[in-house]
């Protein structure tokens, strides 16, 4: 009996020591959160829950904010894999815990990390459907992740059979084994399998497609046929990750460029490592023996147009903007110009579809061949990278003024089958654009010609060095091959000297390269109106003297020039100035616009230096004192006292805050950084915008469904992926153009929510509104758009032509049949930047 008693003393005493150690380590815990050593008490926290494993749920929520306190301290201390260790011991004790995921999430997101962020976020999600900061996340990451073209492709009917055609067809001829490149959902190697391929590979580099395509091959019965490899296909060995070579390569992998999504480096690397010969040419017999690609080859075609949407977001269009005068010595260029002559490799065009351009187009030329590339023949392949820029020149057919080349293709994915991204076509497609910059004339007449050089580097199809050329010069353009031929060297010298473009014509101009965002900012000239005359009216009240003390650049108005005018005012009475500070986002000119009226010290959180400098130059141009205006970030090591004033015994008369993205979503946090303001704004002053109304209307758009979620089994025909890539589908589609989306409205606009910057008081969170319906129909998706109110007399409309900002639309999970004369209920919820409507009978 004696030792079983001592060993229940034994355990008695353990039990007592292990409880002692538990709340002494609480104690400890509790001493350093008060000292804020979120180190130490997170290393305490963690002791005690391995200890007493029942103490979870009690000491759940002070544990939460430990680890994330100790989280940003590691951040800050830029000691990341300490950081993820954390979040892991947290999630090993709370794997169900979706507060925790969330936070994991957002470490991982600022990281760049987007794929496994997704992970915790939509874990963080399925966990809570109801947790707000969680969906907001994932639906923010989701539209990255899983790209809308995903879904608008797979319900693209036409495509999916012609793929599924020419892939029978090359199986049904003898290919028996395939490589599916890229392979996104899985649809084109369930195809090959479909067709009868006894072999059948599929890469895919994306961590969350990849998943995806896994759930997607096993729904279908197919798992056990189609092997899945989670790899860059320049990464496949062979015997290491397939057995031999393959018949068969289809590829997906192309961009409205054509080759932006590297087609040219994976079959080049394909045809030397992963596929069998080519079949001879003249050789009729079974090709089994063989290799080939889907698609086999592509024309690309290319035309100048005129739109005047392109121009308005890569060409600055005036030289004055609300009295501020844009000085010559700045250049403003879009990113497409810049990445010319940059060593870095940026995208070379944005992509437009041209059929759905708010205003649409003219085409000022035919369509013409750029070029034709054959998959199926590697010295091809390899000499595209290696040819030299040629040239090229298309005859004006109408006068107009040239804004960009527009640039789309024909696939050809066998002898029968093929597929255009013609703007002319049906298609799910866009086309690739690129905006001309840079020229001393963009209009051009008929019988012009359009000069452009073209070639193919770092993956991407270039277009540069646009022009044109006036008829009158005389020349002859009869030889369109790779060279013009050019008259006499008279003529060329002519021809040489009408293509200046701007880096001839100014040497000393500053460049300054602006997002195509933000040129159409600086084309908005009612936006700047409305803020020039909302910023007058506040420090005319503020300042009454003012009235006298208005800078007047040019000396007009008051008969004197601007040093005489500021020496007056300062020996009147040099009142003090007043501070206006602008803290939206990306480039602005509002401060140089507030230093025109009257003495103020105008603060620009503008960030980049390229930036800062164009509005130096652009404020000396403008004769201000080199004191009016500052760049408030300089000031700063840490950007959360944004908002805080410049000095002690100053507070600001205006604050600009940016409340609207020009994706169409409120900006994150604004309502935060209103309230901060609100304590910093002197007695009279105001922010920027002081209210917002949120408008909205229902409406039935096929397209918007289209582009937000696969529609059933059919357009896939028959396979069953829409359950899975569905998963990534997100309530709101950003960056839309509802003057040109297809729609019927089917109600009235009507006032969704306020939101007041100045007076919280009246904001809400939720609010329920009463629509009636005016078009019998089927309710698919509510499109939403502000009006921003600078002040009762001055507002902008986000949706007018002249607006910078796109709009955002709430598409409905399901259709809603709706007649005349119905009423509906909406109920309207906002979270931090996420707009959420549930439509109510």
């Amino acid at each position: 009996m004696m030792p079983n008693s001592n060993s229940k003393i034994h355990r008695g005493g353990q039990e007592a020591g292990r409880r002692e150690l538990v709340s002494r380590s609480l104690q400890s815990a509790q001493h350093c959160l008060e000292d804020q050593d979120f180190g130490t008490a997170y290393a305490h926290y963690l002791l005690v829950l391995n200890l007493a494993p029942e103490l979870k749920t009690s000491v759940k929520e002070t544990f939460q904010f430990t680890l994330f306190k100790w989280a940003e301290e590691l951040d800050s201390l830029a000691r990341i894999q300490d950081l993820f260790n954390c979040y892991e011991q947290a999630l090993e004790l709370y794997p169900d815990d979706e507060v925790i995921c969330n936070s994991m999430g957002e470490h991982l997101f600022r990281m760049g990390f987007r794929d496994e962020a997704a992970g915790y976020f939509h874990k963080a999600v399925k966990l809570n459907p109801d947790f707000a900061d969680a969906k907001e996340n994932f639906y923010r990451v989701a539209n990255w992740l899983v790209e809308r073209w995903h879904f608008i492709m797979l319900n693209d009917t036409r495509r999916n059979l012609t793929y599924l055609k020419a892939i029978e067809n090359a199986v049904h001829s003898g290919c028996k084994s395939v490589l599916d490149i890229g392979t996104g959902t899985g649809i084109l190697s369930m195809f090959a399998k479909k067709a009868g391929a006894s072999l059948v590979y599929a890469c895919e580099l994306s961590k969350t497609m990849y998943e995806l395509a896994h759930d997607v091959v096993a729904a279908n019965n197919m798992e056990r046929n189609i092997k899945l490899l989670h790899l860059k296909s320049l990464d496949i060995e062979i015997p290491k990750h397939i057995p031999e070579r393959v018949s068969l390569v289809v590829t997906e992998t192309v961009d409205a460029g054509l080759f932006g999504e590297g087609i040219v480096e994976s079959l080049i690397h394909a045809w030397e490592h992963l596929l069998l010969q080519p079949k001879p040419k003249n050789q009729d017999f079974n090709t089994g023996d063989y290799g080939r690609v889907i698609p086999a080859s592509a024309t690309i075609f290319g035309m100048a147009v005129e739109c005047k949407e392109i121009r308005r977001h890569h060409r600055v269009g005036m030289q004055e903007i609300a009295g501020v005068h844009l000085s010559n010595s700045v250049q403003f260029f879009s990113p497409t110009y810049a990445s010319a002559g940059s060593e870095e490799t940026v995208e070379p065009y944005t992509t437009e579809k041209l059929s759905r351009i708010p205003g649409g187009y003219v085409p000022l030329t035919e369509p013409c061949q750029v070029m034709t590339v054959d998959f199926n023949n590697l010295q091809e392949l390899k000499s595209l990278a290696a040819r030299k820029p040629w040239k090229l020149s298309l005859p004006v057919t109408e006068g107009g003024i040239l804004d960009a080349v527009v640039v789309w293709f024909v696939l050809q994915l066998d002898d029968e089958h093929a597929l255009s991204t013609s703007p002319s076509e049906e298609t799910c497609w866009e086309q690739a654009v690129y905006p001309v910059q840079g020229l001393p004339d963009y209009s051009v007449k008929t019988g012009d010609m359009v000069l452009m050089e073209v070639c193919c580097q770092d993956c991407y199809l270039k277009i540069q060095k646009i022009s044109s050329l006036s008829s009158e010069c005389g020349m002859d353009f009869s030889d369109r091959d790779d060279t013009l031929s050019l008259g006499n060297e008279a003529e060329l010298c002519d021809a040489l000297a009408g293509l200046q473009t701007t880096s001839k014509q100014d040497g000393n101009a500053q460049v300054c390269v602006l997002e195509s965002t933000e040129i159409a900012l600086l084309n908005n000239v009612l936006y700047h109106k409305c803020f020039k005359a909302a910023m007058d009216k506040v420090l005319l009240a503020l300042n009454p003297s003012k009235d006298s003390q208005s800078m007047d650049v040019d000396g007009h108005g008051n008969g004197m020039n601007l040093q005489e005018n500021q020496n007056k005012s300062f020996l009147d009475a040099a009142p003090d100035p007043l501070y206006v500070l602008d803290v939206s986002e990306g480039f602005s000119i509002l401060p140089i616009i507030a230093g025109k009226l009257g003495p103020v010290r105008a603060y620009s959180s503008v960030e980049k230096e390229q930036h800062q400098a164009a509005l130096n130059v652009i404020s000396e141009a403008n004769h201000f004192p080199k004191e009016t205006l500052e760049f408030w970030l300089s000031h700063l090591e840490d950007e959360s006292v944004v908002l805080q004033r410049p000095k002690s015994d100053k507070l600001w008369s205006i604050i600009i805050l940016d409340v609207i993205e020009t994706s169409g979503l409120i900006q994150q946090e604004v309502m935060e950084k209103a309230a901060i303001s609100r304590c910093l704004l002197h007695s009279g002053g105001k922010i920027f915008p002081q209210y917002v109304l949120v408008y909205g209307m229902l409406v039935e758009s096929q397209s918007l469904l289209l582009e937000s979620a696969v529609q059933g089994t059919e357009p896939t025909l028959g396979f069953n992926i829409a359950p899975f890539i569905n998963q990534f589908k997100v309530p709101v589609r950003v960056y839309l153009d509802l003057s040109t989306l297809p729609c019927v409205p089917l109600s009235k606009p009507a006032e969704l929510l306020r939101l007041d910057l100045m007076n919280p008081l009246l904001n809400s969170s939720s609010r329920e509104v009463k629509v009636q319906i005016c078009k019998s129909g089927q309710v698919t998706a509510i499109p939403f758009w502000y009006h921003i109110y600078l002040d009762e007399d001055h507002s902008l409309n986000t949706s007018d032509e002249s607006s910078h900002w796109k709009q955002a639309a709430v598409v409905l999970d399901e259709p809603l049949q709706v007649q005349v004369g119905d009423e509906l209920t909406l109920d309207v919820q906002h979270h931090k930047s996420n707009i959420c409507i549930t439509v109510k009978r």
